[in-house]
């Protein structure tokens, strides 16, 4: 699947913003992958993700059918994002 044809899992239940937030966090996902982009964004991305999706389990089944469509690795920019300087570029 082509990556513009990759659909991020969204609840219907959630609100406008929830959806902007779930929507971005993705998009910064791969942008590490295609350009690099500084940790600091990936966590704050990630941050709002969380305010979305508290629950882990959740959080693992939405990465996963994330990272099926995109070939990408959610978890792995993450990890890279925490274990290095804020202004630094995570680039996958």
């Amino acid at each position: 699947m082509a990556k513009d044809e990759v659909s991020i899992p969204l609840s219907p239940d959630w609100t406008q913003e929830e959806i902007v937030a779930v929507a971005n966090f993705f998009s910064v996902i791969e942008q590490a992958y295609d350009q690099g982009v500084l940790a600091s964004e990936v966590l704050s991305a990630y941050k709002d993700f969380k305010a979305v999706i508290p629950s882990k389990s959740e959080e693992k089944k939405t990465f996963q059918e994330y990272d099926e469509q995109a070939d990408t690795s959610t978890w792995a920019a993450i990890q890279k994002a925490k274990s290095v300087e804020p202004d630094e570029k995570v680039k996958l």
